[in-house]
């Protein structure tokens, strides 16, 4: 039989995976509503996660971070990932650079629900449902809650191609914004250099994150009452 790490880890990567395909779905449904129905007509604004599924940063990603990495080099179990980013035609929206940023924004406003619904759930199950902190749904909830933040608050960093970027391009003069915008052909090697090259950037992210994290474990507080945060 599976140990209860290995369960664990299972549930919450096809939370995540699930998560990840809502992320997605609302980027897509926002790019509708402005004008843009590039991605509806794929059929992307959709809860199913197959339809935004990439099999390496989606599945293969998540399932190495959480087993196969902690395995080989002995670092902490993590969860992380991604999915098919929904194309967008900037040109056939309502308004271009802030329509932009609305459309960027949904992705990670879904991740921060899916975390304070999850807190949610967790508190009143454990209120009224006879869960307890040692039960595995007590650590598959607030993980799953935790990961979304991770993700809401990793996408929203002002770095292209990023969320937040795409805000950061509609707040900035017009004057500047080419210049900016022209780094998201930099990929995501812009993002790997500030995570793993910049001095005290991992651990300035993680105590946002757990900021964050907090924000919505003390807003479940004034529901419920709250149970811990995720080991």
């Amino acid at each position: 039989m599976p140990s209860q790490d290995t369960l664990i880890g299972i549930a919450v990567i096809a939370i995540l995976i699930i998560s990840l395909g809502l992320h997605e779905m609302a980027h897509a449904a926002v790019a509708s509503w402005r004008g843009d129905d590039t991605a509806k007509k794929l059929g992307r604004i959709t809860v199913n996660p197959i339809k935004h599924m990439d099999p390496i940063l989606t599945v293969a990603l998540p399932l190495f971070l959480w087993f196969v990495l902690p395995a080989l080099t002995g670092a902490p179990r993590m969860i992380f990932g991604g999915a098919k980013p929904v194309p967008v035609v900037p040109g056939r929206l309502h308004h271009r650079h802030r329509d932009m940023a609305l459309v960027a924004i949904a992705g990670p406003i879904m991740n921060f629900a899916l975390a304070f619904l999850l807190l949610v759930l967790h508190e009143a199950l454990r209120k009224w449902g006879g869960v307890h902190s040692r039960d595995m749904i007590s650590p598959i909830l607030t993980m799953s809650a935790y990961y979304n933040v991770l993700l809401g608050a990793f996408n929203l960093l002002p770095i292209p191609p990023l969320d937040g970027s795409r805000v950061v391009a509609y707040l900035l003069p017009s004057a500047l914004r080419p210049a900016y915008v022209s780094l998201e052909r930099m990929g995501l090697l812009l993002v790997v250099a500030f995570v793993f090259l910049v001095p005290g950037t991992q651990e300035w992210l993680i105590a946002r994150i757990d900021q964050v994290y907090h924000w919505f474990a003390t807003a479940v507080v004034g529901l419920y009452g709250l149970g811990g945060k995720p080991g």
